[in-house]
């Protein structure tokens, strides 16, 4: 894999960000984490202030308050002699976030099943067939798969009602977010095969295999993720 670039120009172009209603920090907290989010900006990529300012039209301030955010969020760190860069988890970290995923998605699921009346069951099952039809497509856009997957975590969060479980998950997601879509298997039949086995297990409310088989396919989604980030990290 190629050098990451050191100018950011080269690595992501983007328009300036508007002047709309939500303030502008917001606007370029929002470019930049979905730049990270999308692999627009790899890991390594060096997020310089002046490029910044350019690119976007904003002030120093602003760049500088939006980078702030993102190094709390885990996003982006500061690097000696490099400045801001984009931040990704090492093996380790991200063998452990998968697993705190696998615990957390898992007790979602028991949630799920506990309280979700069946109209939200239906809206599992729609969402697991939704996303069966996306990622069956001849042409695969990688990104609208993910949308379809991550729907089918919020309707399953919806129907947990949980909002301590939502923010936890959400917060674990970001982390790992940045590996999802370099992570992708070819094949997604396996993800197919086990979102419908979740969603066999929520109408037969058997929490113990819905919790089950969604801490399995979590376990084998991360193994896709580290392997490709030990790539990514070998060629920077």
């Amino acid at each position: 894999m190629s050098t990451t670039s050191n100018s950011l120009a080269s690595a992501w172009t983007t328009s300036p960000v508007g002047r709309v209603a939500a303030p502008l920090r917001e606007q370029v907290v929002t470019a930049l984490r979905e730049a990270i989010w999308d692999f627009r900006l790899e890991p390594g990529q060096r997020l310089v202030e002046r490029e910044l300012v350019e690119q976007l039209n904003v002030s120093r301030t602003t760049v500088r308050e939006a980078l702030r955010e993102l190094t709390s969020e885990g996003l982006i760190k500061v690097v000696p002699q490099k400045g801001a860069v984009v931040a990704a988890p090492t093996p380790d970290e991200a063998r452990d976030l998968y697993e705190v995923r696998a615990a957390l998605e898992s007790l979602v699921v028991r949630r799920f099943v506990e309280k979700a009346p069946r109209s939200q069951v239906y809206a599992l099952e729609a969402a697991a067939e939704r996303f069966a039809e996306v990622a069956s497509q001849e042409s695969v856009d990688p990104r609208q798969v993910l949308a379809a997957r991550r729907h089918f975590t919020d309707v399953l969060m919806e129907g947990a009602g949980s909002e301590v479980l939502r923010q936890l998950v959400e917060s674990v997601q970001a982390k790992v977010r940045v590996l999802q879509l370099k992570g992708m298997s070819t094949s997604h039949a396996e993800v197919i095969q086990e979102l419908r086995a979740i969603v066999a297990a929520v109408r037969d409310r058997d929490a113990d295999t819905a919790a089950q088989v969604t801490a399995r396919h979590i376990r084998r989604v991360a193994v896709n993720a580290v392997d490709s980030l030990k790539e990514i990290q070998a060629g920077t």
